[in-house]
């Protein structure tokens, strides 16, 4: 038996997405910290798709960036394809989405950390969580060594237990190949937790070579390309960039995949694992969707120094065969060459409601869990988690405050408080529709939003936080300026609000009412304001939303304040509500089950109503008299 014992403050396991923000947040943080992978190789790999951001997604990525998490700083060095998604739309919608080079992403990362001072990488499974009276001591790896630690966090992704399928092809390996990790989820449960069996997939990759582009239509990425992360430059971002490509498949295509249903593991009950509704297969598409004649398909390179290509939009977990006679049928890819077959991945996770909001199980001191061996998936939702899962173990190792982000002040609290608070049966997606305070939670304003917390924990640097304070004062400065601008109605004056189709002015106004208009902005009223100040364009875009929006922004701030007034409510520990006599049976049983830390949470938690609430609240003011 090996022998070998090492101490640490925190053990991270997983070197994914999660696993990678968790390690370096603790480290950062000047913890000893150990993050295992089973291979090197493999970290911050991109098993899916080869980009970072898009719709919600990209906010997320701002929020990291916001409390000084890595992954916005590093897509940054490594994309080579930039968009800013739903421009036509309102800003509360606008998300960055970059095609990365997988390659360059993965190596960029793992440079990150073997050069971060206190963190240590090691290539080993974990395959034993060393717990006594539900505190954690440590781990174990399959070779038998111990290593100690105050704080363990859990970022496995999908690799527990993983099995890839097509067809009737089932190998016991996890994304790419690698190998999967087979003994950790016996330790888990030995230990109570509750786990469940979920799935995700991929599309094929195809030889670039294979391709006729003259049939599909080229996607370029935006003129100028605005970075993630705040602390970029964004001079450094402008590069010439890669094309996407965009075809779509036929009624042949559907023709061909109606009539092997019965040959897919998803329909022959093959996988057991609940998948995305979100994000579904290209067979589920054609099912769900019969009414579709089309899907789209995006053919997206996986970096600059190879020639596979993504197939966005048809990930499939059907026989080769099949496969091979469904890609040749779309525009395009008449004579494309397969470079891996599409599969589908089962694994692994646990349910998330056994977690609170600092992703802490509630049944274990000191055991974290970040990234979709939560529940959810995509590589933004992981590295949020990991963020909040790293940080909190450096927290509870030094026996300061946890860090919970509530619903009204980030994505990220939005994720994490869905995930503790909700019945999910399949895997998690971020949404801005799952935001009630979307326009508040802009991915423009997240360093105004987060980076104090971030500061306050020790991630953002004194001069960085300097640096935002700076701009606060520029955005607050130039919003009192434009209102006491005073804009008369001269001939300059009217021709610009004709070029720009507005209704020309009878009388004075001010620069601001002029910037609510729907038809003009800040930036376009440039050459009628004479004595406006040479400002940075992120703090030029802040003065026009916040004038813009004005209104809209005070009415979601009353609603926060509602909100907030919930989440301070809170809810002792141990209270037993068997006592609470008026509460209903499927309340009490839910609110056991879940125990929230506040009554807001417990208002989110299906099965307690609003009436239940009320009961709720008279019980915890009769307690507090």
């Amino acid at each position: 038996m090996n022998g070998l014992v090492e101490n640490y403050d925190v053990v991270v396991i997983g070197a994914g997405h999660a696993g990678c923000e968790a390690a370096l947040a603790a480290a950062r943080l000047g913890l000893e910290t150990i993050v295992f992978t089973v291979s090197v190789d493999s970290i911050a790999l991109m098993p899916c798709n080869p980009n970072i951001g898009g719709s919600s997604k990209g906010h997320l990525v701002r929020e990291i960036d916001a409390l000084g998490g890595e992954m916005g700083k590093n897509i940054d060095k490594t994309f080579i394809q930039s968009k800013m998604l739903n421009q036509s739309k309102g800003p509360a919608v606008h998300s960055l989405r970059a095609q990365a080079d997988k390659n360059a992403y993965s190596r960029g990362m793992r440079k990150v950390l073997e050069n971060t001072d206190h963190l240590t990488v090691k290539q080993a499974e974990v395959t034993k969580l060393l717990v006594e009276d539900q505190v954690i001591q440590g781990v174990e790896t399959y070779s038998g060594a111990k290593y100690m630690a105050r704080a363990v966090v859990l970022c496995t992704g999908t690799y527990l237990k993983a099995r890839c399928i097509y067809g009737d092809i089932s190998n016991y390996t996890g994304p790419n190949g690698l190998q999967p990790a087979n003994y950790l989820t016996d330790s888990l449960k030995e230990n109570g937790v509750e786990m469940f069996r979920f799935k995700t997939g991929t599309p094929a990759r195809i030889d670039k070579r294979s391709i006729d582009f003259s049939k599909m239509e080229e996607q370029f990425g935006d003129e100028k390309v605005v970075p993630f992360s705040f602390s970029t430059d964004p001079a450094d971002v402008q590069i010439d960039q890669a094309s996407c490509w965009l075809t779509y498949t036929n009624e042949h295509t559907h023709e061909i995949i109606r009539a092997n249903l019965d040959r897919s593991p998803l329909y022959s009950g093959m996988i057991e694992g609940t998948g995305p509704r979100y994000c579904p297969s290209i067979e589920d598409k054609v099912v769900k969707f019969a009414d579709k004649n089309r899907h789209q398909v995006f053919i997206e390179p996986e970096g600059l120094y190879t020639n596979e290509m993504y197939v966005g939009g048809m990930s499939s977990s059907l026989p080769e065969d099949v496969q091979h006679e469904m890609y040749h049928s779309v525009a395009g890819l008449e004579h494309v060459k397969i470079v891996r077959n599409a599969y589908a991945i089962e694994y692994d996770c646990i349910n998330p409601r056994q977690l609170t909001a600092a992703l802490q199980f509630k049944a274990i001191k000191g055991l974290f869990s970040g990234g979709q061996f939560n529940g959810s998936s995509g590589y933004e939702e992981a590295a949020a988690q990991g963020l909040v899962a790293g940080v909190n173990a450096a927290q509870y190792v030094k026996g300061k405050d946890l860090l919970i982000l509530d619903r009204s002040e980030s994505y990220i609290g939005v994720l994490i408080d869905d995930l503790v608070t909700k019945e999910n049966h399949e895997p998690y997606r971020m949404m801005t529709s799952r935001a009630e305070y979307r326009l508040l939670l802009r991915q423009d304003n997240a360093d105004q939003r987060l980076r104090k917390k971030g500061y306050e924990v020790g991630l953002i640097s004194q001069e960085q936080y300097e640096a935002l304070l700076l701009k606060e004062q520029q955005i607050e400065e130039e919003i009192h300026r434009v209102e006491h601008v005073n804009i008369g109605s001269s001939t300059e004056v009217q021709n610009l609000l004709e070029v720009n189709h507005s209704t020309v002015l009878k009388s004075g106004t001010t620069m601001a009412e002029l910037i609510k208009r729907p038809e003009l902005n800040y930036m376009m009223l440039a050459p009628i304001d004479k004595n406006r100040p040479e400002l940075p364009e992120d703090v030029q875009e802040q003065v026009n939303i916040n004038i813009k929006y004005e209104g809209y922004i005070k009415r979601q701030l009353k609603q926060v304040e509602q909100f907030k007034k919930l989440e301070t409510k809170r809810i002792p520990e141990d209270l037993d509500y068997e006592t609470i006599k008026s509460l209903r049976i499927e309340a009490k049983q839910k609110l056991e089950l879940y125990r929230p830390m506040n009554i807001g949470q417990a208002s989110r938690i299906s099965g307690v109503s609003p009436a239940d609430i009320s009961v709720l609240l008279v019980f915890l003011e009769q307690m507090r008299r």
